[in-house]
């Protein structure tokens, strides 16, 4: 709902003056001065009726910021009934609208200040602060008041409950990252790798931007899920995600492929940066271990890399990484393989998914 250019009010003229409404017991908001104003009027007990029943809040102010006119609808969205803020400045800790990141915008920023400082209606979306305390996103509009011969003379605004557009797109924010987020390690999933790597060949294959692939696989993973449960083993693949992401660099991609298979996605890398990146991810691997009853995990990971090739597609350039990949499972497990190359890196603390008794 917006005002008119030259109009006083949305459903007829309200105008300043007149006898004052409710006048005495008002502005009970604790901390906040009780001033006695002129409430705002309409031209007619329709007009108010309407406006008092809007579903939307909507409240008036005079050139001071003093509330003179609070609805029904302000009432639900708010919880401050007109009694406790009429007489009161809207900036007096009452709504006390910020935005997104917290800043206040009631003393730097407010959009009825600005709206009858230039007269100009705005739209701008905020958090008012409810009688309760919490927080409630409201979608905010203001247009300026004019007298008859149209000297601004106060503001309106109007705000909507806006929780559930924000829920909707929280929602739709959710599907679009649980789309391309493993739910158990937080990485990239199978469908995000395969959407990054395809966009990284076309770079590769347009500008000539290197890109390399790792291929990780948990040694004798299976024998952790037998011994200890899958909330160990659940335990592990995080672990192992959380050590991949550290390993590697800002610019690179790690993601699940599934099971206990992990794949790194490396650009503007060449092979022996990808080897470097491999190499310090099974070093941070052997130093990490996960509690498990009465006994200590420790992560080992057989690794295969390759480098992308004129003509590789996604699927070739993984096909060629997960061999070098199956090459370091038959050289002895916690090994480094690059296709090109044969296994190197050998095991070190125990062969494959270790497990050592707890000290003490």
């Amino acid at each position: 709902m917006t005002l008119a250019p030259g109009s006083n009010g949305p459903f007829g003229p309200p105008r300043t003056g007149g006898t004052p409404v409710r006048s005495g017991s008002r502005a009970r908001v604790p901390g906040v001065r009780r001033v006695k104003v002129c409430v705002m009027s309409f031209d007619s007990e329709f007009h108010k009726a309407i406006v008092d029943n809007l579903h939307d809040g909507v409240y008036y102010v005079d050139l001071h910021r003093r509330i003179t006119y609070w609805n029904s609808g302000a009432q639900r969205i708010s919880g401050y009934a007109a009694d406790q803020v009429i007489g009161s400045s809207c900036f007096d800790a009452i709504l006390d609208h910020v935005d997104e990141s917290g800043n206040s915008l009631c003393h730097t920023a407010c959009p009825l200040a600005k709206t009858m400082a230039d007269g100009r209606y705005r739209e701008v979306h905020v958090f008012l602060r409810h009688r309760d305390g919490a927080r409630v996103p409201v979608a905010v509009r203001t247009a300026p008041i004019r007298e008859a011969g149209g000297r601004i003379v106060g503001a309106v605004e109007i705000f909507d409950d806006d929780t559930e557009a924000v829920q909707a797109q929280e929602r739709i924010e959710d599907l679009q990252r649980l789309a391309l987020v493993d739910p158990l390690t937080g990485v990239g999933n199978r469908r995000f790798l395969e959407v990054t790597l395809r966009s990284k060949i076309e770079e590769f294959e347009r500008y000539g931007w290197t890109v390399g692939v790792l291929f990780a696989d948990l040694d004798d993973f299976k024998s952790v899920n037998d011994t200890y449960g899958h909330d160990v083993g659940d335990a592990v693949l995080l672990a192992v995600a959380r050590t991949l992401r550290a390993a590697t660099r800002g610019t690179d991609s790690v993601g699940r492929w599934g099971g206990d298979e992990f794949v790194a996605i490396c650009p503007t890398a060449d092979a022996a940066a990808l080897r470097a990146i491999a190499g310090r991810a099974q070093a941070l691997l052997r130093s990490a271990t996960i509690k498990a009853d009465s006994a200590i995990v420790e992560a080992r990971v057989s690794v295969g890399g390759a480098m992308a090739r004129p003509g590789d597609d996604a699927g070739t350039l993984l096909a060629r990484a997960d061999d070098a990949l199956y090459r370091s499972k038959l050289a002895g497990r916690d090994m480094l393989t690059m296709d090109d190359d044969i296994a190197v890196g050998p095991a070190q603390a125990g062969d494959g998914a270790a497990v050592s008794p707890a000290e003490g």
